[in-house]
């Protein structure tokens, strides 16, 4: 499958991306091998391959969500360089524009 040079430079405008002349010649070989290689996939017979959410087993990696104590706000406020009774002060930021 062939990408043309306007192809490239829709898809580099809707990234907001700016190639030059050269690299959009670049990118559009490029991007046609990988579309070359993608329909070369699709050649191989797969019909007696299951189908599959992954490549490898996945394990749940997350631990149980047992209640935990929690800190205190006060404890929390300790560690802050500015605070006062119950919030963090933090400096005004006030932009112009």
């Amino acid at each position: 499958m062939s990408i043309s040079n306007d192809q490239v430079r829709a898809v580099a405008r809707l990234a907001r991306l700016h190639f030059s002349d050269a690299e959009v010649e670049e990118l559009a070989v490029e991007l046609s091998r990988v579309l070359d290689y993608v329909d070369k996939l699709g050649e191989v017979d797969t019909s007696g391959v299951e189908p599959m959410s992954h490549a490898m087993g996945g394990v749940n990696v997350f631990r149980d969500d047992d209640p935990t104590t929690r800190a205190t706000r006060q404890q929390l406020l300790t560690n802050a360089p500015d605070a006062d009774a119950e919030y963090f002060r933090v400096p005004k930021v006030i932009r112009q524009s």
